[in-house]
């Protein structure tokens, strides 16, 4: 079988062209895109490559599939503007060029941020925590900012959520390095504001699991469907509770 560096087995069934490139791309989901699933939008990356008519490598085997790794995706509802994944290439290209191809075949809201060729180390290692903005609708920020108060002042804050294996609970204080409330606007009036740094634990504190955290240890009481948006995840410094471009290294070797 071909791996994303190494060279095809010519006595794998339908060998493949050797990988000679990786690149790693930032893309976004907005607008009403934020509910578009993981499966959905790897089908419509994997359209937009064929669109784009870059030169992706394919496993060998009976079944190709193209060489896409996805690192970390955000769950389905939620708004980003920091997802990743990596392609294998078989011949080396342009990344500027091939970010404007992609973010061209793509529909609007499923939107190319970047592209950088990648140098070597995981991708997956350097994404150690997200930043997330979690408007509330109809929420006073001195609502939420006792709330707030209330979950950073306990030692954990126990939920629970539904997993593969069933019931699972979960000490969500543990994993928010950051956590702060303020006032806001929204087409619709009045709003709070919640601005989050989580740390990446197995399994991953979500947005719902913060605001599961809050309404058992903080009183906070939702009028409307809150929106969350991961802004930013990377590297973190746990000193100044911030998320880093993991790209960064990428970029800077080039």
């Amino acid at each position: 079988m071909t791996t994303l560096e190494g060279t095809p087995n010519p006595e794998a069934p339908n060998p493949q062209l050797p990988i000679v490139q990786k690149l790693r791309i930032r893309y976004a989901k907005r607008g009403r895109l934020r509910f578009t699933s993981h499966r959905d939008f790897a089908r419509a990356f994997e359209r937009a490559v064929r669109r784009a008519g870059i030169p992706i490598g394919f496993s060998s085997g009976f079944t190709p599939h193209p060489k896409i790794s996805y690192a970390n995706a955000s769950p389905t509802g939620a708004a980003s503007e920091a997802e990743y994944l990596e392609i294998g290439m078989t011949s080396p290209c342009d990344a500027d060029e091939v970010r404007r191809l992609l973010d061209e075949a793509l529909p609007p809201g499923l939107d190319i941020v970047d592209v950088v060729v990648a140098r070597p180390g995981a991708l997956a290692d350097r994404l150690e925590g997200s930043e997330w903005q979690i408007v509330l609708p109809g929420v006073t920020g001195e609502h939420a900012q006792s709330a707030v108060d209330g979950f950073l002042s306990a030692d954990e804050v126990l939920i629970e959520r539904m997993m593969k294996k069933g019931l699972r609970t979960l000490d969500c204080r543990a994993a928010v390095l950051r956590l702060s409330a303020r006032s806001g606007e929204t087409q619709a009036g009045a709003c709070a504001i919640l601005d989050v740094v989580v740390r990446h634990d197995t399994p991953s504190i979500r947005p719902d699991d913060v605001l599961a955290g809050l309404r058992s240890s903080g009183g906070l009481e939702l009028e409307q469907t809150p929106i969350a948006t991961r802004l930013a995840q990377g590297p973190l410094d746990p000193e100044e509770g911030s998320v880093g471009d993991p790209l960064a290294f990428d970029r800077d070797a080039s």
